[in-house]
């Protein structure tokens, strides 16, 4: 009988270490920042702002000349409290026709819900550098992580130009939250379902 040994996770992710900086050191000798993307809402733009902006992200491409992912995280949305405020918006009202289209809204409320449409999402930008082997005498941790950090503020002031707010994820909880939420996700949407 041929015995088969289960990986833990711990072994199939290649992280080595979150430091209290929010640095991720991996298995590979890989040094990781990730940076949290505030956008802006480009469709609310006049055509005029629009242009600007993608003339923006190209400067952004073209000056950012190292490797960077971009992340995309979807959230299914809570929407329990907004629909016990309507609930209880609609005890107080007298107007029967009023009672009707609040619970009509409800009904639409729990069906988008339902079909999971109500997510919101989170940009991310994960950036990294590596200890050379050749110079490993020159090249330290902390000239590693000013890298990343020169890489930070040069992303940070290029999507700034195009409205965007950048913040780098500088605590190891925050970075340990995120890891959390791609790796959970069943398990939150299930607890935002039982709400």
């Amino acid at each position: 009988m041929k015995i088969i040994r289960k990986i833990t996770v711990q072994e199939w992710i290649p992280i080595k270490e979150i430091d209290k900086e929010g640095f991720i050191k991996l298995k590979n000798n890989k040094i990781i920042k990730i940076l949290k993307i505030k956008p802006i809402n480009y469709n609310l733009k006049s055509d005029f702002e629009k242009e600007a902006i993608l003339n923006s992200y190209k400067i952004f491409l073209k000056t950012c000349n190292f490797d960077i992912q971009i992340l995309i995280q979807s959230n299914k949305e809570d929407l329990s409290h907004h629909i016990s405020n309507i609930r209880k918006n609609i005890s107080k009202k007298e107007n029967k026709y009023l009672k009707k289209i609040s619970e009509n809204y409800i009904e639409y409320i729990n069906k988008i819900n339902f079909e999971k449409k109500s997510s919101s999402k989170d940009f991310y930008i994960i950036i990294s550098d590596k200890f050379d082997k050749k110079n490993k005498y020159t090249q330290t941790e902390e000239i590693i992580k000013n890298h990343l950090k020169e890489k930070y503020f040069k992303i940070k002031e290029c999507l700034s130009r195009t409205g965007n707010d950048v913040v780098e994820l500088s605590k190891q909880t925050e970075v340990e939250n995120l890891f959390f939420s791609f790796l959970n996700t069943k398990k939150l949407n299930n607890n935002l379902i039982k709400k």
